[in-house]
């Protein structure tokens, strides 16, 4: 039975290729050129000749295949460093929408999840979806005690409807990789495997409960971001219960000027919150389309950005910030060379690329672009051609990284929408010069002392015993060492040895001294005295 079921999914997958005239990239296949030829008997293929482009015949196919192709090209939208540019543009246009499900069967469902009658949990439900998508679907309801929520439920039996497709995408990829040399540079099973892993986290609402519970914990005090407070008590893993909020969408840019709206610092906030949650708080909302922001009602000279839909989310190490930060300050002063430089070292280019033409690539890249003025300028097309370039240089880029390209681009899109003179740089080069100013100098070093500073204490009694170790193994090493060579000549006296030991403990044991020290109620010059034993005793010790 699930053989019948897979075969009938692949007849009519291959009947959408045909019927958008997409036959033509499995036929590019070496083992299928011979049959080339058959392309010109497919009547679809003089009909649609020339009359759209292969990134709007695959979109269109995506769509007519269902919900789950629709999501698995959104989430190949985001990955514009493993597809064409033509392609990524186009499936960034597929719309998640689909005819909602039954609200008697959401009921169910609900029932089911919480192991009781809706009556019980809430004192209002509306069988009426307010909104409907690929993976769950929204109905408006009222707690008990009153407040208004929505109820975000998994549509039925959509894990083996996702299992079924990821199957055959599978598949396809393989073959893809094992009949067709050139499909092989767009990486068809990572891409699948990525989708796979997408999905699979969006099944879990327990998860998108918790991503939203992390930003609104992040933006608690903050008059920018509002986010929905999650009601866990009667939240499942196939559905969530969230605060309902109210405001004006932001692609109504209409209802936002009739309002009063302060258009320009509502623009420049947004461009605020994206920076913020990159590097202060390294978490953000990689879903940001105007979807999934609203405007709060209430103070039209500080206005209040509102976000929803939580399933997708990015995070950067401390180490790709601070690249990050330092590739937008070398790209807005034009210096390709440090570009090109903190690639490599950030491990993102492999340590044997050629600097020289990496800087070149990059000048020719950028120079067309910064002719223009800043506000001109969009950052987020900027890196996107970066990675496009950059893909000759075999670079190793993160998917977090791409979703941040992606989440700027559409922060981009709608400030500019809000305010057309929109200026990103200056709006974002105060935030990154002031970030990166905090990673380093005397109070960065002071604050890394300072919460290092419990780990260090409690591994300080130890270091005595590990010296001790380390002098007894490398004792043992001498011996065997001239035991094996039997060799007559004088070896250098085994006392410097111990002696260079003895001073790097010393020195060791003075500085963390003079760490602790330095953050009690002592004297500071008693601390800095211990402190500057401590790196004598160590410069003596690399001396010996």
């Amino acid at each position: 039975m699930k053989n019948l079921s897979r075969l009938l999914r692949l007849m009519r997958i291959n009947f959408v290729l045909v019927r958008y005239n997409l036959d033509e990239f499995i036929l590019a296949m070496p083992w299928f050129s011979p049959f080339r030829f058959l392309s010109f008997f497919n009547p679809y293929y003089w009909i649609l000749k020339n009359k759209l482009t292969r990134g709007e015949r695959i979109r269109l196919a995506l769509e007519a295949l269902g919900p789950i192709f629709v999501k698995a090209g959104q989430v190949l939208s985001t990955r514009g460093d493993l597809l064409p540019e033509d392609i990524s543009d186009e499936l960034a246009k597929l719309q998640d929408q689909v005819p909602p499900f039954s609200g008697e069967l959401a009921k169910d469902i609900i029932e089911e999840a919480l192991g009781a009658k809706i009556p019980e949990v809430f004192s209002e439900f509306d069988l009426n979806a307010l909104a409907s998508a690929s993976i769950a679907q929204v109905h408006a309801a009222k707690l008990l005690n009153g407040r208004s929520v929505v109820v975000k439920v998994l549509r039925p039996n959509i894990k083996k409807i996702i299992d079924r497709d990821l199957d055959l995408l599978m598949i396809l990829a393989r073959s893809a990789e094992r009949y067709w040399k050139e499909s092989r540079a767009f990486k068809p099973k990572q891409i699948v495997e990525e989708i796979s892993h997408t999905l699979y986290d969006e099944l879990d609402l327990l998860r998108e409960g918790a991503n939203a519970s992390q930003l609104r914990r992040n933006f608690q005090h903050s008059n920018s971001l509002y986010i929905p407070e999650i009601f866990w008590e009667v939240s499942r893993n196939n559905m969530l219960v969230m605060e309902r909020i109210s405001g004006i969408p932001i692609h109504n840019v209409a209802a936002l000027r009739a309002s009063g709206m302060n258009m320009k610092k509502l623009a420049e906030r947004g461009i605020e919150i994206f920076f913020t949650q990159v590097f202060r708080d390294s978490f953000f909302h990689a879903d940001m389309h105007p979807g999934n922001i609203f405007v709060a009602y209430g103070d039209l000279e500080d206005p209040k950005y509102i976000a929803v839909d939580f399933g997708i989310v990015g995070s950067l190490n401390t180490k790709d910030q601070r690249y990050l930060a330092e590739n937008m300050l070398a790209f807005f002063k034009r210096d390709y060379q440090r570009v090109a430089e903190l690639h490599v070292a950030s491990g993102w280019l492999p340590p044997d690329t050629r600097i020289d033409q990496f800087e070149g690539a990059i000048r020719a890249v950028c120079e067309p672009i910064f002719e223009r003025p800043l506000k001109d300028i969009s950052f987020g097309q900027l890196l996107f051609r970066l990675f496009q370039t950059a893909r000759r240089f075999n670079i190793n880029i993160q998917p977090q990284l791409i979703l941040l390209q992606k989440t700027l681009v559409n922060i981009e899109g709608v400030g500019r929408q809000l305010y057309p003179d929109l200026d990103l740089w200056a709006s974002g080069a105060p935030f990154l010069e002031r970030w990166l100013k905090q990673q380093v100098g005397p109070r960065a070093f002071l604050r890394k002392v300072r919460e290092n500073l419990p780990f260090w204490s409690e591994k300080l009694p130890e270091i005595p015993g590990l010296i001790y170790d380390v002098l007894v193994e490398k004792r043992r090493e001498q011996e065997e060492q001239l035991f094996a060579s039997r060799q007559t000549v004088e070896r250098p006296p085994s006392k410097f040895i111990m002696r260079r030991y003895f001073m790097f403990g010393v020195g060791f044991a003075f500085l963390a001294a003079g760490i602790s020290l330095l953050f009690q109620p002592v004297n500071v010059i008693l601390a800095w005295a211990f402190g500057g034993l401590g790196l004598i005793s160590l410069l003596i010790s690399g001396l010996i």
